[in-house]
């Protein structure tokens, strides 16, 4: 079924990194989303008004704050799809996750609202009249749900979507939902027993907690979250491939929405390279990886001193120097100047983001350790964490 609606509905859609198509592909998740939880919604409501059942109605408010998650997400896809202007150079892709925040809003304060009205029906318990057409929508609604799990994961694989990812796990634990319903409904219809409230409470509980996980998620896009370790690795991986570039370091990675991620890093090249020559090879890798990965990259070029023996046996040594305080160190940006009565060695010190002790301390540790097995050695470190 899904593969014949992204047939109908969706014009080249091999294409999945042209805007347009991406495009196309979001309005079809998001149309068949609403259309499925708005009928979800209509006819849970209608029967559990029916059958006084508090817990069929909040499973029915749980599925319009899906279908409202769903336009507000076709919005943020809309607005995020908008060209770069003049206010806005690097584009609208954020706002993607900052109509995902909104709806992230809405399902929180749903949540809520049924929590009241469950404990209420705690206070006041009634038995539900529940009749075979409820148990049928019932579970009809988890087989729809289930199918919705794996229309929106194959559609977010394509275009690399968060917030579609997030509705089908949504759409996954929305079963779990209806299926713990359907229990309350069972035990009304068979054994006389009212636990409608409690399973409202559950459900609005749940519904709060997915709203809570989601707006945390969101959260960290906004604020700016680690890049996928994967595509750190290719694009270490994809650098050993130029000659002339000896290692990289001071990656950076910045998101600003799907398909507009701007990529940074310095190269080391040999400092006796033909600067022209250097600079091509840099060139050359900003518009390969452009091609390859689809970003924007700007490769500062960093001038690196090798073949130089005495060079060589002091960056080993500060390095050792460096793992001997903690493991995780390490050094780039090495250089060596000689002074009158001292060697001067420059460099900066990158420390994990979990390290234990301060840069200050991390520098004077490291300093410290040279000079015990180099008195005649001084250092200048700058110590600094990784963005990726």
């Amino acid at each position: 079924m899904t593969d014949f609606l992204i047939k109908m509905f969706v014009k080249n859609k091999d294409d999945c990194s042209c805007p347009s198509v991406r495009g196309r592909y979001a309005a079809l998740a998001s149309i068949t989303g609403i259309v499925l939880n708005v009928l979800l919604f209509a006819g849970k409501l209608t029967l559990g008004l029916i059958a006084a059942s508090v817990a069929i109605i909040a499973d029915a408010f749980n599925n319009i704050s899906d279908a409202g998650s769903a336009v507000i997400a076709l919005i943020g896809f809309r607005l995020a799809a908008k060209p770069v202007d003049k206010e806005h150079p690097l584009g609208h892709g954020r706002l993607e996750y900052v109509a995902a925040f909104i709806v992230d809003m809405l399902i929180i304060l749903v949540g809520f609202e049924l929590l009241k009205t469950s404990v209420g029906k705690i206070l006041s318990p009634t038995l539900p009249s529940v009749g075979n057409a409820t148990l049928v929508l019932l579970g009809v609604a988890i087989l729809v749900k289930v199918w919705l799990f794996f229309f929106y994961r194959k559609i977010a694989g394509k275009i690399n979507s968060s917030a579609l990812k997030g509705a089908a796990f949504d759409s996954l634990s929305d079963c779990f939902a209806t299926g713990l319903v359907l229990l309350s409904a069972l035990c009304a219809r068979v054994w006389g027993i009212a636990i409608d409230g409690y399973a409202g409470i559950l459900v609005a509980l749940f519904i709060g907690f997915a709203g809570v996980k989601a707006a945390k998620e969101t959260i960290d896009l906004l604020l700016g979250s680690p890049p996928d370790p994967a595509f750190i690795k290719d694009i270490y991986a994809f650098c050993e491939n130029y000659s002339k570039i000896v290692g990289i370091h001071d990656v950076m990675v910045h998101d600003y929405g799907v398909g507009r991620q701007i990529v940074s890093f310095h190269a080391e090249v040999p400092a006796d390279s033909d600067i022209n020559i250097a600079h091509e090879e840099v060139d050359k890798l900003e518009r390969d990886m452009h091609e390859k990965f689809g970003c924007i990259v700007t490769v500062h070029l960093d001038p690196l001193v090798v073949g130089d023996p005495l060079i060589d046996e002091l960056r080993a040594l500060a390095q050792a120097a460096a793992k001997e305080v903690d493991e995780g160190f390490t050094i780039h940006d090495f250089r060596m100047t000689k002074g009158e009565t001292k060697i001067n060695l420059i460099f900066d010190l990158l420390l994990p983001n979990s390290c234990p002790i301060t840069a200050a301390s991390a520098e004077k540790a490291v300093a410290d350790k040279i000079r015990e097995k180099a008195p005649d050695c001084s250092c200048v470190i700058r110590a600094e964490y990784p963005f990726v």
